[in-house]
């Protein structure tokens, strides 16, 4: 079912998609998120190390690298996917549309705590954004193209530039970020 699911998302949120088979068979950042699944639960039973090699090998095939110990809901979609970076302790929650060439990073190597984005349901990031450390995107906020974003960001709105620079919107939401950092 997820992997359907998956699929529908990719079909709905890019207009270049034309038929199942093509998704299925050729976008990268899709397969990186499927195999996300498979070392996520091997990083869950304790099996690191493997959960690690094939996130390794994943990266090699895809271009995406995804750390098996981030949190990722459902019905994400990496679009074109090569040199997305995805860090250990990220959350992202559903409905999240990625473009290639973002960074879900820490700013430190700190150990035990919590040092990468909390992306929130529906955020949209744009091409080569990096957003930095342990902050949130709200739920429904995009992020523009090549944003280095170390601040966060409120629902609805979007951050622009270098730094980034909150735009605010007039919209409200209630979202919370359903996903917990385990």
């Amino acid at each position: 079912m997820g992997m359907i699911s998956d699929i529908k998302s990719i079909q709905k949120k890019d207009p270049a998609s034309r038929h199942f088979f093509e998704i299925l068979l050729t976008y990268n950042g899709m397969h990186a998120i499927w195999m996300y699944r498979i070392t996520h639960v091997l990083w869950m039973i304790r099996l690191k190390l493997v959960a690690r090699f094939l996130s390794t090998l994943t990266r090699l095939l895809t271009g995406v690298e995804i750390h098996p110990g981030a949190t990722i809901g459902k019905n994400v979609v990496i679009d074109h996917g090569t040199g997305v970076v995805i860090g250990e302790t990220s959350i992202i929650a559903n409905d999240v549309l990625i473009y290639h060439g973002v960074t879900l990073g820490g700013t430190g190597n700190e150990r035990g705590a919590k040092r990468h984005p909390t992306i929130c349901t529906g955020a949209m990031l744009a091409a080569g954004s990096k957003i930095l450390g342990d902050i949130k995107v709200g739920a429904y906020a995009k992020v523009g193209a090549n944003a280095v974003v170390l601040k966060d960001v409120p629902d609805h709105a979007t951050a622009v530039g270098i730094p980034a620079r909150i735009i605010p919107s007039d919209k409200t939401t209630d979202e919370v970020c359903s996903l917990q950092y385990k």
